[in-house]
């Protein structure tokens, strides 16, 4: 049975290997939404002073899923066979959907999550002046509902 007493001396972390596992076609879809206010919302429809908002984004979500081996420790770098970030705007705000794929000896769920998470992060950063009360503060922004839709894990 593994030690599971954890002190500042003993704490220890590993990537847990793949090296006995077969490569298999492997899938992941992720989602997330950000709400916004009605001010954030109007820019979406549009061109901010930072550009095309939904594509930045959905190219900074794609951009780091194919990073999400050096954000998460314990992550393995999985080679991509197919990665897609799609951003839209909704009544509330945005959503963001990742779709990842790969064969290999691990999952892509982490990079579906990152896709999402980082994609609904840019949006934020564009939207921010719009998004900022009085004080400077958000009280209306904010991340929802970020999830793993589906896995799947087929045998090649």
């Amino acid at each position: 049975m593994p030690d599971t007493t954890r002190t500042a001396r003993t704490a220890r972390a590993k990537q847990r290997s793949i090296t006995d596992k077969p490569a298999v076609e492997r899938r992941a879809t992720a989602s997330g939404e950000i709400l916004l206010s009605p001010a954030g919302r109007r820019l979406l429809g549009g061109v901010s002073d930072k550009g095309d908002i939904l594509a930045t984004a959905s190219i900074a979500g794609l951009g780091a899923m194919k990073r999400t081996s050096e954000l998460i420790p314990h992550c393995h770098l999985v080679p991509l066979t197919e990665s897609r970030v799609e951003v839209v705007a909704t009544p509330r705000g945005a959503r963001a959907t990742a779709r990842a794929a790969t064969v290999w000896a691990t999952g892509v769920e982490m990079e579906a999550l990152v896709g999402v998470t980082t994609a609904l992060l840019t949006v934020w950063d564009m939207v921010k002046r719009a998004e900022k009360d009085a004080e400077g503060q958000y009280p209306v922004t904010r991340l929802v509902d970020i999830r793993v839709v589906e896995k799947r894990k087929r045998a090649g």
